[in-house]
C-alpha cells in the first residue's frame, strides 16, 4: 500500500510541475540590403521556429508577443516580423500573427 501511495505522490508532483511546449515562428522582412544581417538570429534564413518549454497557453502568447520586438539597431535591418504560436500543437490565439503592422518599431529602415 504504501508503493501505491507513494508512486501515486510522484505521478501528481510530477504533472504539476509540466510545462508545455511553446514554438515561436518567426518569419522576417529585411531592410533592403540588410538581409544577411537581419536573417542572422535565424542562422540566415528568413524564417525560423524557436521551441521553449511554457507554463501556458497564455504564457506562450506573452512570450510569442515580447518577441515581436524590434528595437535600436534592429530597427535598421529588420523591417516588419510575422509572428506565431504553437503551445503542445495547438495554435496560440488561433493562430494570429502577433506582430501588428502599426507597431511604432516596424517599417522604419533608418
Amino acid at each position: 500500500m504504501k508503493r501505491v501511495l507513494l508512486a501515486f505522490t510522484i505521478v501528481l508532483g510530477s504533472s504539476a510541475a509540466y510545462a508545455g511546449e511553446c514554438k515561436i515562428s518567426v518569419t522576417r522582412t529585411a531592410c533592403a540590403g540588410k538581409e544577411a544581417e537581419s536573417y542572422k538570429k535565424c542562422n540566415g534564413a528568413k524564417n525560423c521556429d524557436d521551441t521553449k518549454k511554457s507554463d501556458s497557453v497564455d504564457a506562450c502568447g506573452k512570450e510569442a508577443l515580447k518577441a515581436c520586438d524590434n528595437v535600436g539597431d534592429r530597427q535598421k535591418v529588420t523591417k516588419s516580423k510575422v509572428i506565431t504560436a504553437t503551445f503542445d500543437g495547438q495554435p496560440v490565439q488561433g493562430g494570429k500573427d502577433f506582430c501588428a503592422g502599426s507597431r511604432p518599431d516596424f517599417n522604419k529602415c533608418n
